[in-house]
Formats: C-alpha cells, structure tokens, sequence
C-alpha cells in the first residue's frame, strides 16, 4: 500500500480559522507575539487536517535556524551551570535548541566559540567573557554581521550591547557590612583580577562598606587572587603571615573562600568565632562543606532567563536601536550561614 502524503498548507489552516497565512506561519514557528490562544488553535487545526510542519523549510524560509549559542567562562562552575539551566527552560519552551561553548577562560577559546556560532548561523549569541580577555574584537565582529548579542554576568559597556548582571557592588557592600556586624574589624578581601568589571565593582562595594562603617581600610588586607581554591589558600597564607591579622575574609567569590577555609583549618583558626568569612556566587557546595558557607546568591535562573527574555525581543525586533542600552541589573540575596555567623541564627 503506498503511504498518503498530506497536500495540507498553511493557507487551507488559515481560511479554516479566518486567520491570515502569516498568522498561521507564526504560531506554528512560536513566535511570541501571537497569543497562545490562537497558538492552541492552529496546533488543533493542524492535526485535524494532518499538516505536517516541515521545520527546516520554515527556518530556510524564515532566515532562522531556530538555534542559540551561549559562552560561558566555565562548567565546572556551578554559577554558570545555573545561569544556562535558566536560559535552556525558556528556550525549549519556546522552540529553540542551545549550543554551548566552554571558553575555559581563555581568550582564543572564546574567539573559537564565535566562529563556531558564526559558521553555525545562530539565530543569536549569549555570552559572559572570560577573565582573560580585554580584546573584545571578536565579539564586535558578531554584532558587525547582525547577530543579536547579549552578555550576561560578566559584561562590557564597551560593546554597547543589552546586558543582564547582579548588582555585584551592593552584594559586596552587604557582604562586608555583614561581616561588621559580627564584630570583625580587620576585614580582608581577596579580589579577582581588576580588569574584569564585576571583580571591580566587588572590590568598591567592599571599600564603601567600610568606610561608611568608620572602619580604616588597610591596603595590606586587599590582595589579587586569581578566583581558585589554591589561589584562597595562597592569598589566605600571605594574610597570616602580614602584621595585621585579618578576624574577617569577604572573597571575590566562592572557590576562593573555600581556599581560604582550607588555609585556616590547616592553622587551626576556629570560623566564624576567629575569622569569619563570606563569599560570592552561592555555589551548590556553600551548604554542604563544614562549616557551611555564607555567600551572595547571583539569582542564575533569573539571570538566565531574563538574557533569553532580551535576546528573543533583539531576534524578533526590526529596531535594534531600542534595545542597546537595556541593562538588567537583579538584586543580590544574602545568605549568611555557620561560616560567618557569630551573634544569632544562621540559614
């Protein structure tokens, strides 16, 4: 017997509903300005009439490939981890498939990832840059072949492009205040490198908090890590060794304070009630080492989902224009547990 092949068009979805053919073309692609009511309808009327949507005719047609691709620094890092579980939920939901590259932070690696999405015709580029990179030339070049860009975490103003951040210097500013209402008054912070715009913004919020608190700050107790748990537990060594010893560590983020937790337990310094210290990123470990460990918790899912939220209006929006000066700034939530805690209760 030979198999039936359905002559259902679009056309013939679109007079059974009183719809116009783009309507139909739209709410079968997923498109997010047709209602999902009118979405429901085409899908029943499709099946009823046995039409068969041919996805890689539509995306030719369309100039879409239905694809994104996204950046991230790391996947060891669970805060990146996090960030892509959030875009690839909404993504899925709405019709398109993520291809992720792992820059490793490293700059050619990162420059490799682009060409990748560039020869891959992504619909669009997520991305959050590496440490090591100043020379943003490769991200220019997706904006210069009109590719919708958005960077998400680690960001540039230089590139002028929508952007989705935590508020990395009120996070620090709560973190250090923190640490001040526990009584610590020698408060160290192990930073990241300077050049990446976050660490910096870390680094001033830590500053103001002290200074608004009337706590001298000493430039002895600030030192450059390098955001590993060997380089916490190098930085936390030389703290030790100085003249002033630190009853406080606020740490550009959390591998960093889990070095430094390591450091002090090797020297026997009881945390919190000799040194308390604090984090940043809310890394799944935080809750399960001993003693558990008081972070800043980047909102990832959120921050995720928001990034695809601004790259789906840049892919479907004709004025760009509009859209370059969106930054999406999330506000960071505390999480003070047993590492920090001295006075009252911990999460």
């Amino acid at each position: 017997m030979t198999e039936s092949i359905s002559k259902t068009t679009i056309q013939d979805i679109a007079r059974k509903l009183n719809i116009t053919a783009s309507t139909v073309s739209r709410a079968l692609n997923d498109h997010p300005a047709i209602s999902i009511a009118t979405k429901k309808a085409v899908s029943k009327t499709a099946k009823k009439l046995d039409y068969h949507h041919n996805r890689i005719a539509s995306s030719l047609r369309l100039g879409k490939t239905k694809i994104l691709g996204v950046i991230i620094p790391s996947a060891e890092i669970n805060f990146f981890g996090s960030v892509v579980h959030g875009i690839e939920k909404v993504a899925s939901a709405n019709g398109y498939n993520v291809l992720m590259y792992q820059s490793n932070e490293l700059l050619e690696y990162e420059m490799k990832g682009v060409e990748t999405f560039l020869r891959s015709r992504v619909d669009g580029v997520l991305a959050s840059i590496s440490k090591e990179t100043t020379n943003l030339d490769h991200y220019r070049k997706i904006k210069a072949r009109g590719v919708p860009l958005i960077l998400f975490d680690r960001a540039s103003d230089d590139l002028d492009v929508p952007t989705v951040t935590i508020n990395d210097y009120m996070g620090a500013y709560k973190a250090t205040s923190h640490l001040i209402e526990q009584g610590c008054r020698n408060i160290a912070h192990i930073s990241g490198q300077r050049h990446v715009p976050i660490f910096k913004k870390r680094l001033k919020g830590y500053l103001d908090a002290l200074r608004d608190h009337g706590i001298e700050i000493k430039q002895e107790l600030i030192i450059a890590g390098k955001v590993t748990i060997e380089s916490g537990r190098a930085c936390m060594n030389q703290l030790l060794s100085g003249n002033i010893k630190p009853d406080g560590i606020f740490a550009v983020e959390d591998f960093t304070a889990l070095g430094v937790i390591k450091a002090a337990k090797e020297k026997n310094i009881v945390i919190p009630d000799q040194l308390g210290v604090i984090g940043f990123a809310n890394e799944m470990f935080d809750e399960h080492i001993t003693p558990s460990l008081s972070s800043i918790d980047q909102q990832t899912v959120s921050m995720g989902k928001e990034a695809f939220k601004l790259l789906l209006e840049l892919i479907y929006e004709k004025e760009e224009v509009q859209l370059k000066k969106i930054n999406v700034v999330l506000e960071p939530i505390a999480r003070f547990r047993q590492s920090s805690t001295k006075h009252g209760k911990a999460e």
